[in-house]
């Protein structure tokens, strides 16, 4: 392992950094934003006066639609999309681009793998800050961009709410209740955040697949109607434990956080064949699949400041994780005379255990210049067993066990060169070793090392104006996951070029990125702004999971294909209307949309964009007071169209277009007792996914469903 004492070594020897402006050079706020951010600056002055692009999102918007998911609150933000169907989670993705192209932290950390955010409530997020470009503070592993979600603070002013919900979908009921409260005496202050939910879904898809033969008839058509019934149950505690030691602003700072989720399925599903059955093919009338799963995450995260003679400033952070997965799936094939003709029960357990040390040095010099330098160490073991037992596949045990540990120092100085212009320079230095031990065969691993300079710098041409002009040169990176690089073979039932095997590759080496950001920002009274922002990234030794044959079966494996661009166009509004013309109705109005495009030099066109990459996406949302009533109406329309993907010469994917419409209304009764009621996907559209690799053609159609949900919010 690295050596701790080399580091604090390195750090004692002079490295600073940007001391925090008192208290008092805040600018003073409104009653209700105090309410809100706790006395900071307004969402949009905090983008406004930060060198680095950076969106903040507080809790006025988090809480606007009343959202149960975090995915649900992230897909209307700028530049972000959510993959697969709507309202069935998944993937989050900046500028398109998922698969570890967009860093997610959790209170500034990586989350741990396993983890989704749909596992977090709303209600424990204080507010989520999206990066458009990569700082030395905040890690380069973000080719995309970085979107850190903060929880929830302590506050000076108390809070005791209380939030009571059902929802509905699909004729299911799903209650959950929150609860947050803040307070404390003296040097000592907390928040308590806590929330239970309850959750069924049902969901119904048909999936057609269909193999030609080499002369390219149809050899075999597939229809499976399948419908899935799910019931998950979840649990989240989360608390900020805080002591102010002196007067100076030294504190010392405790963050516990948990989530335990656990839950249910039952699939069942119907095939029709028609043709020529041959070995591998799905051969069965009726299928039924029965699966529980696990999950709990346990944190521990530290800060303690200290403010040293001189002026520099010293913070120190700490944390420890546990995050321990099992799930069981047993599925059961039957003839048409319902005779069972095979049986498949996995298992799978894993745990992963990590522990983090930072320290930052900060100081502010006499010449404007804010300094910082830091380094971070983090360790992280990880253990999976796993079990295959049945007739549709070969019994197998399979043991790993992994360990990656991490190491970056980083420097940055931020200055103001002139009342117009502002920088923000970089130096981060990252280096990653990946081990993993089998239980048998060879044991791969990986070390990957990068030095990512960066630059920031704003531009105002008139420093009392509204406008300004933001430019960023970076240098970004995507090391492999843990599971590309030496996970086992994951064995598939009924293999075939749709279903293939899964292997990992201990050779990749990281994706490495040059880009360029360039925006256009005018800000509008009361809030509002107008921005326009254009990125390219050109990303070198670009890893794309390829498929082939191997020894007769299907195979997919991760490897390194060559370089690849990444362009696009990101558009950006928002103001209240009676602010931009006069005797217009006082209606908030909000619009983002993005055009996107990159290429995968190595494969052949048309449509080698990166994977998934959707050809741009758009949100237009507005929300306003009924005059004369305590009534707030809103609403929000977001759009993606189909995209299509070629993998390589061999595959080709599609993904059907988005319409999602969600609207929610508000009646405030008094300051103290709200009710809100909100429709996620209103007026919903089938989702269809096709994989074409080879001969063998497989869509799988979602049927859409409406989310109605009411909550009642109590402050007591």
């Amino acid at each position: 392992m690295f050596s701790l004492s080399w580091c604090c070594a390195l750090l004692g020897s002079g490295m600073a950094a940007a001391q925090e402006p008192p208290a008092t050079e805040t600018p003073a706020s409104t009653s209700q934003r105090i309410e809100i951010t706790g006395g900071r600056q307004s969402d949009t002055e905090q983008r406004r006066q930060s060198t680095a692009a950076k969106i903040v999102i507080g809790r006025e918007e988090i809480e606007r639609f009343g959202d149960s998911t975090l995915s649900e609150v992230l897909k209307r933000l700028p530049g972000v999309t959510v993959s697969g169907a709507p309202g069935r989670g998944g993937g989050i993705r900046m500028r398109g681009l998922g698969a570890g192209y967009t860093q997610i932290l959790l209170d500034g950390q990586a989350v741990p793998r396993g983890f989704s955010l749909d596992g977090l409530d709303p209600e424990q997020v204080e507010r989520i800050e999206i990066l458009r470009a990569p700082t030395a503070e905040t890690g380069a592993r973000a080719i995309a961009g970085t979107i850190n979600i903060v929880t929830r603070e302590g506050f000076t002013q108390r809070m005791n709410d209380l939030r009571i919900a059902a929802q509905v979908e699909s004729g299911r009921v799903s209650p959950s209740v929150s609860w947050t409260r803040n307070g404390g005496q003296g040097p000592f202050s907390f928040n308590v955040s806590m929330s239970a939910h309850h959750s069924e879904d049902t969901s119904t898809s048909t999936t057609s697949t269909r193999i030609a033969d080499a002369s390219g008839g149809r050899r075999l058509q597939q229809h499976e109607r399948a419908r899935s019934e799910s019931r998950r149950d979840r649990l989240h505690l989360g608390s900020r434990l805080q002591w102010r030691l002196n007067e100076r602003g030294d504190s010392l700072t405790l963050m516990p956080f948990v989530v335990h989720s656990r839950g249910s399925s039952d699939n069942q599903a119907q095939l029709a064949s028609t043709g020529t059955l041959q070995p591998g093919d799905a051969d069965y009338d009726h299928a039924r699949t029965e699966g529980d799963s696990r999950f709990t995450l346990a944190r521990l995260n530290g800060q303690a400041r200290q403010l040293l003679d001189g002026g520099t400033r010293l913070e120190w952070r700490f944390g420890l994780g546990l995050a321990d997965s099992r799930s069981q799936s047993l599925r059961r094939e039957f003839d048409a005379g319902d005779l069972l003709t095979a049986t498949q029960d996995e298992r799978l357990h894993s745990r992963e255990r990590s522990a983090s040390l930072a320290l930052k040095s900060s100081r502010l010099l006499d010449n404007d210049h804010s300094l910082v330098g830091g380094a971070e160490l983090e360790a992280t073991r990880r253990s999976e067993a796993s079990l295959t037992n049945g007739e549709a596949a070969s019994n197998e045990g399979d043991n790993l066990r992994a360990r990656t540990e991490r190491l970056a120092l980083y420097a940055q100085d931020e200055w103001r060169v002139t009342p117009q212009w502002a920088a923000h320079a970089g130096l981060r230095w990252e280096t990653i070793a990946t081990r993993g031990d089998a239980a048998e065969g060879p044991s791969p691993h990986n070390r990957s090392s990068v030095l990512t300079p960066l630059l920031h710098a704003v531009w105002k041409p008139d420093p009392k104006g509204r406008d300004q002009v933001r430019i960023s040169l970076t240098r970004s990176y995507k090391s492999p996951s843990l599971s590309s690089l030496i996970a086992r073979t994951q064995v598939s039932a009924n293999n075939a070029a749709t279903r293939p095997d899964r292997q990992g590759n201990p050779d990749l080496k990281p994706e490495l990125a040059s880009g360029i950001d360039l925006a256009l920002e005018h800000y509008l009274p009361e809030g509002g702004l107008l921005s326009a922002n254009v990125f390219h990234r050109h990303i070198r030794d670009y890893i794309r999971t390829q498929v082939s044959q191997q020894g007769g079966r299907w195979v997919a494996r991760p490897e390194n294909i060559g370089g690849a661009t990444a362009q696009g166009l990101e558009l950006e509004a928002k103001f209240r209307l009676d602010s931009v013309w006069a005797g217009a109705l006082p209606v908030d109005l909000r619009f983002n949309g993005s055009v996107f495009r990159s290429k995968v030099h190595s494969v052949p066109g048309p449509d080698n964009r990166l994977d998934q990459q959707p050809r741009g996406s758009a949100n237009i949302g507005a929300d306003g007071r009924v005059k004369g009533t305590p009534l707030m109406l809103g609403g929000n329309l977001g759009l993606t169209p189909a995209t299509t993907t070629r993998v390589s010469q061999l595959q080709t994917t599609t993904q059907s277009r988005k319409r999602v419409f969600d609207a929610y209304a508000l009646w405030s009764f008094d300051p103290a007792l709200k009710l809100r009621a909100s429709a996620s996907n209103l007026a919903p559209l089938d989702y269809e996914a096709v994989n074409t690799v080879a001969l063998e053609t497989a869509s799988t159609v979602t049927a859409g469903s409406t989310r109605w949900r009411v909550q009642l919010e109590m402050k007591l």
